[in-house]
């Protein structure tokens, strides 16, 4: 399987390509990425520097792509954090580019757009052109709760209403739709709740909370590249969930026994694909 990942890179830590390219390599998948931004560190750090690259810019990588004859063994493409309007019109246009050579390529969408605490922290016109333009294409999104309320337009505090949300973005385009940090009424004080919605039923996995001093950086994007992975590689809905959440609980734990605040994906090694513990995906509709 080969994969097209365009999304933001550093070149230290792990987020974006940096968080979502070792893991879809560790289990066989060839992974071409292709990066939005480059930049030094991820910006929580509230100091970097580099650069924003333009849709210009992905269009000729893309066209050096095709020109190897490499779009036909293009089997999906997964698109995260994407910086500004043309960057999401290219992304789209490489789907379609993608899809023309190889009409069975599946687009997985993380739709980086914001978070519960930071609000929107992407540029003002990003949000729409996302939920416009690139979820219709998508055969899976990955939200978390905050962009699946700002996506569907609904306010979310029940298991209910994060179901009826997944089921009005699944209306708009995509089979499949993973939540992360699925916060609501039923969740358990002690536990981080990921849910994902299909046309066949909707799951939850449930982990412990660890006791990390500051939340890493990179674990939605590293979560949506696992997801993947894990769906092109034939696991169903509920077991691709399960997999993923109990590989992302793996490097979280690694995290904490390291002491830092980059996520350990490298020292986490093949237990990203075996983690010591495997939570069981739970039927809820």
């Amino acid at each position: 399987m080969s994969i097209l990942s365009i999304q933001s890179h550093v070149a230290y830590g792990h987020v974006g390509n940096a968080a979502a390219v070792f893991p879809l390599q560790l289990m066989g998948q060839d992974t071409w990425p292709i990066h939005t931004v480059q930049f030094s560190n991820h910006t929580g750090y509230g100091a970097w520097t580099g650069r924003v690259f333009d849709g210009e810019m992905i269009r000729e990588l893309v066209d050096g792509i095709e020109a190897r004859g490499a779009l036909p063994k293009c089997d999906a493409v997964l698109s995260g954090y994407m910086g500004g309007a043309p960057i999401v019109e290219a992304v789209v246009d490489t789907v379609a580019r993608v899809r023309k050579e190889n009409p069975k390529a599946i687009y997985c969408c993380d739709p980086v757009m914001g978070d519960v605490g930071r609000g929107i922290f992407v540029q003002e016109s990003i949000p729409d052109l996302i939920k416009s333009l690139a979820i219709p294409q998508a055969d899976i999104i990955t939200p978390n709760l905050f962009e699946l309320e700002l996506a569907s337009g609904r306010t979310i505090k029940t298991l209910a209403e994060a179901l009826e949300a997944a089921h009005v973005m699944r209306a708009m385009g995509p089979e499949t739709v993973v939540v992360s940090s699925l916060l609501v009424q039923e969740t358990a004080d002690d536990s981080i709740n990921v849910l994902v919605v299909t046309g066949e039923g909707a799951w939850i996995v449930k982990t412990p909370i660890l006791p990390l001093p500051i939340a890493p950086n990179g674990a939605g994007d590293m979560l949506a590249s696992l997801f993947l992975g894990n769906t092109l590689r034939g696991y169903s809905a509920d077991q691709a969930l399960s997999r993923t959440v109990s590989a992302l609980y793996q490097v979280l734990k690694t995290t904490l026994d390291e002491g830092t605040r980059e996520l350990q994906i490298v020292k986490t090694g093949q237990k990203l694909l075996e983690p010591d513990t495997l939570f069981a995906a739970e039927k809820v509709a």
